[in-house]
């Protein structure tokens, strides 16, 4: 299985995924529209356009993101060169991070001398799929890990064909986004909590640029020739329709704009219908697992964030854990006691600290010994008698 948080995981999503004998065939438009189906687009992933199905239990956001990009990238790749070799897609998508990156990419300090090139696309990736750092401290946790991943593809199209990006390519295409989103915002007759929410996704994931305040006033001043691309105009459309949706239905208004977007743009008039359509399918069908539609407090938000990631730590190192644990009798009797009864504020600094030294120990817990880690604590204690054997609180009584 992929663990997408060690090092070796490309290497070993190709190994499990087999060597490929032809290369995929398609057009960009049903390309698209596949990526779309995954939640690729949308910033939330519900699956992956792989031929071998991948079980993702236990992963987290992140994770998902990981394979996800790696995933659409060497399908691009096939597209565009119709090859299936693993070997040169992977040099060949290290050298177009290298060529675009940003400096808050900081590759330098990331990638280092001894790594092979299946490495260097792993910490590239993982840079890639994080958030803007300062956006997310100032909203105390982040909504999703990045909405805006598919630029990366229409960026690595570019790269396949020409062997290099225009000038300013991503900046451009971020400013585009934003200003669309804005524009759709302003066209809603009945704004949502929503709305808000969303300026703060695409704020947190916008890498190229700076998020400012827009100052186009409709869609004939936006410069939408820069984008001679189907997909990049596609893209575009369901950014906008991102934006406009509620859950009712459609406003004659709003349907108007994104009509007029795809004439300005020369896209068929069917494609926003779809557009519409497929958007409105993708969240209501997903919309309870979306992390931007259940976002009702920031608190709240950031403590199941948390507890996901650390029962995903604990459940990897299950076996570790419980061994450490059960050569400390006293620990051992406290947690015991936590599972009938409030232990009083001692018996919390006992465990507490015998905790953080088995924490110590196991390199993966060390997330506990970092700044604001004991706010996490509680969630360790209440989730490690759940991994014990039923046995466990039997003996107790």
């Amino acid at each position: 299985m992929i663990n997408a948080s060690a090092i070796g995981w490309i290497d070993k999503f190709f190994q499990e995924q087999g060597a490929l004998e032809t290369p995929l065939f398609d057009y960009p438009e049903t390309f698209y529209k596949r990526i779309r189906a995954t939640g690729f687009i949308y910033g939330h992933i519900i699956s992956f356009d792989t031929p071998t199905p991948i079980n993702t239990k236990g992963w987290t956001d992140e994770e998902i993101s990981k394979v996800a990009l790696l995933s659409a990238l060497f399908a691009t790749y096939q597209m565009i060169r119709q090859d299936v070799d693993s070997r040169k897609f992977i040099a060949i998508a290290v050298q177009f991070y290298k060529k675009i990156h940003p400096e808050t990419f900081n590759l330098f300090k990331k990638i280092l001398p001894g790594d092979n090139e299946s490495q260097s696309l792993e910490k590239l990736i993982s840079e890639r799929v994080k958030t803007n750092e300062n956006i997310i401290s100032k909203n105390f946790s982040h909504i999703v890990t990045n909405a805006l991943l598919f630029e990366d593809i229409l960026g690595f199209m570019h790269y396949l064909r020409h062997n290099e990006i225009p000038d300013n390519y991503f900046k451009k295409l971020e400013e585009a986004i934003i200003s669309l989103v804005t524009l759709a915002l302003t066209t809603k007759l009945n704004p949502t909590k929503f709305d808000d929410l969303l300026i703060k996704l695409f704020e947190a994931s916008v890498r190229f640029t700076k998020f400012y305040k827009v100052n186009v006033q409709n869609l004939e001043t936006l410069p939408l020739d820069y984008f001679s691309s189907v997909l990049e105009r596609y893209y575009l459309i369901d950014m906008a329709g991102l934006a406009l949706w509620s859950d009712e239905k459609i406003e004659q208004n709003e349907a108007s704009f994104l009509y007029k977007l795809a004439e300005l743009m020369k896209i068929e008039a069917n494609f926003v219908a779809q557009s519409i359509n497929d958007t409105d399918l993708f969240i209501q069908l997903h919309k309870k697992d979306i992390p931007y539609f259940n976002y009702s407090n920031p608190v709240k938000h950031f403590y199941d964030q948390a507890t996901q990631s650390v029962i995903v730590l604990i459940t990897r190192n299950k076996n570790r854990l419980l061994k450490e644990i059960s050569q400390s009798g006293e620990l051992m009797v406290l947690l015991a006691h936590s599972t009938q009864r409030d232990l009083d504020e001692k018996e919390k600094k006992k465990v507490k600290k015998q905790l953080l030294d088995i924490c110590k120990s196991i390199p993966s817990l060390t997330i506990f010994l970092l700044p604001g880690g004991s706010l996490l604590l509680p969630i360790l204690i209440k989730f490690i008698p759940k991994l014990l054997p039923s046995a466990f609180n039997e003996n107790l009584e």
